[in-house]
């Protein structure tokens, strides 16, 4: 009898059978909640996703939509797309005023909608394990690079499909990025996600409008020196950008002149220059 290379995996109270060679694929189309921990620096950031990347849009809201992130790419937003940010600001004249400011993409550095879901390509089934309450896959990634090992891991549910007979949805669950650097001999970095009330229904569109009495002010420089600040999420979602970390960290030496005595005190700097940032 022909064995087809499958593992079939009790979920919940869903079976789904699991394609260990075939990391999940997220939908097109997505809503959920989740909290971000930032252990080191003893951070946790609730956040709510909306997705569409049928229309080219995305939105982040952070700490009870107390802060509102939007990301239209470029067929949404002509020519380069946009990043929006609407957050209270107070000045001398005004407290905890809403403000909306807008960062435009450029021809070398165009804004793309942001999922708060990783890139799982290139992740592989190492088995199953319980995380929050649930059965789950466990698939994991491990990334290379100059002195630094970067381990990403993934635990994922299932739930049977209602639209198509058979199928099964993956459902995250969490999400957890450990970073160890072989020159420090030490983690340079580590935070996880977990995800609640995932859903792939249609959004509605008026998610993704901006209140009309509201005008937005240009944020000056390239947008990509703005990452941080109007798509947080960015640099923990692989593959990650990090670009604006050593951008920002290059621009802190010339200020301040700071020079290092070894690499190894240079990747400790940086280090605590990223978990600050």
């Amino acid at each position: 009898m022909l064995v087809l290379p499958i593992l079939c995996v009790l979920l919940g109270s869903a079976v789904g059978y699991i394609d260990k060679d075939a990391p999940p694929q997220w939908s097109p189309v997505y809503t959920v909640k989740g909290m971000l921990n930032i252990p080191y620096a003893e951070l946790k950031e609730p956040f709510y996703t909306w997705y569409d990347s049928k229309a080219s849009k995305s939105r982040i809201d952070y700490y009870g939509a107390m802060v509102k992130t939007f990301q239209f790419a470029s067929s949404a937003y002509k020519p380069y797309g946009t990043s929006i940010k609407i957050a209270p600001v107070t000045t001398e004249e005004v407290l905890n005023q809403d403000t909306c400011l807008q960062v435009n993409g450029t021809q070398d550095s165009a804004v793309d909608i942001q999922t708060v879901l990783p890139d799982m390509t290139d992740f592989k089934f190492i088995g199953t394990e319980t995380m929050q309450d649930s059965e789950t896959a466990k698939w994991q990634f491990t990334q290379t690079i100059g002195q630094k090992l970067n381990k990403y891991t993934m635990w994922v549910k299932y739930r049977k499909s209602l639209r198509v007979r058979g199928e099964s949805v993956p459902i995250p669950v969490r999400y957890e990025m450990k970073g160890f650097n072989s020159l420090l001999g030490s983690h340079y970095d580590h935070y996880y996600i977990d995800y609640v009330d995932y859903d792939v229904e249609d959004i509605d569109p008026a998610v993704f409008n901006i209140d009309s009495s509201m005008k937005c002010s240009s944020f000056p420089g390239p947008g990509s020196r703005h990452y941080a600040t109007f798509n947080p999420m960015m640099e923990f979602m692989h593959p990650a950008n990090e670009d604006h970390v050593h951008h920002e960290f290059d621009r802190f030496k010339r200020k301040h002149s700071k020079q290092y005595a070894s690499e190894v005190e240079h990747e400790k700097r940086l280090n605590l220059f990223r978990q600050n940032l």
